[in-house]
């Protein structure tokens, strides 16, 4: 008895042996997505769901602001040499769906940088960065879009487009700032203020701050062009508790002050030559895409980088007095 059952635990462990080597064969065997388009197919299958594109889409403002002078065209990149996005295919067919449904203007989605040509770009009337992270686009691809909006066209980012061209710092001033961190992260609940609030590209919001769940991040000091040359829409509204208590003792040094009078501007506009820039960093969650009034919000940010909605882009701190309109109390 005592010799059969070494002889099945012997038996056993063979198998065991066995079987856990082919796991290690078949793990170290499996080629890791290389490529973007991989990449993406790896990350993004079945996404959005059939039930988050019918929140998408039920989210999408009926109409576009301003009549469009023409139906416009967007070239939309998502590459990312970076961190990668969940919500990236979720902003992908919103921006889609949105151009189409307020018939304002088409897409095209790229994921490489062969695109990015002078003479490609004369076709289109504005580049969309969706959630991109460390792009390092060539010399000429960098002259042709700063060419691209110097000339009269339009840039807009969403969300991780703060997180680019780390090594261009002509890319970094063009969004505005690079990223340095987001102690307000996904999994909270923040409060935003509107710093102008009568600006028409703030108009979705009604003349109200509010809470909204995202990640934000803050900006590199060295790198954030400021309210000098941007013109801030919305930012976190730092009287609140729950914003300040987000600041750690680590992120002391980057605070450079008290978190109360911390600036974390979250969406601007700026003027490029003659072409017409709009960011914001909401867009961190999928849910971000449901938001009927972020939408909007983004829609009348697209029309004013298009250049079919006439909008104020004196920078904030030449603008005279503007009069925030800070967030609602809420319970912790």
């Amino acid at each position: 008895m005592n010799a059969f059952r070494l002889f099945l635990l012997f038996v056993t462990s063979l198998v065991v042996i066995g079987s856990i080597t082919l796991i290690a064969q078949d793990k170290k065997g499996q080629k890791k997505p290389q490529t973007w388009a991989e990449k993406k197919a790896a990350k993004f299958a079945g996404k959005p769901t059939a039930d988050e594109k019918e929140k998408i889409l039920a989210a999408l403002p009926d109409k576009a602001t301003k009549k469009p002078s023409k139906v416009h065209k967007i070239l939309m990149i998502d590459r990312c040499e970076g961190f990668i996005h969940s919500s990236i295919p979720h902003g992908n067919f919103a921006m889609e769906e949105l151009g189409k449904k307020v018939d304002t203007f088409n897409t095209t989605l790229v994921g490489t940088y062969d695109p990015f040509t002078k003479e490609n770009l004369k076709q289109y009337d504005a580049i969309l960065f969706n959630n991109t992270t460390h792009l390092n686009p060539s010399e000429e691809q960098r002259e042709a879009i700063l060419d691209f909006v110097k000339g009269g066209k339009g840039i807009i980012g969403l969300h991780a487009a703060g997180d680019n061209f780390g090594k261009w710092p002509e890319g970094v001033a063009l969004i505005g700032g690079v990223f340095n961190g987001h102690p307000w992260n996904a999994g909270g609940t923040w409060a935003f203020k509107l710093d102008d609030p009568n600006h028409p590209l703030n108009a979705a919001f009604k003349k109200e701050g509010f809470w909204h769940a995202n990640e934000i991040y803050w900006y590199k000091p060295e790198s954030f062009q400021g309210r000098d040359k941007l013109r801030v829409l919305l930012s976190l509204d730092m009287t609140k508790p729950a914003n300040q208590k987000a600041i750690k003792p680590k992120d002391k040094e980057k605070a450079g002050t008290s978190p109360d009078k911390v600036d974390v501007p979250v969406s601007w506009i700026q003027e490029i030559g003659e072409g017409r820039v709009f960011y914001t960093n909401l867009g961190h969650r999928e849910d971000t895409f449901w938001n009927s009034a972020v939408l909007l919000h983004i829609s009348d940010g697209i029309q004013y980088a298009l250049g079919d909605l006439e909008a104020d882009a004196t920078p904030s701190a030449k603008a005279g007095a503007l009069k925030p309109i800070l967030a609602p109390e809420k319970s912790e």
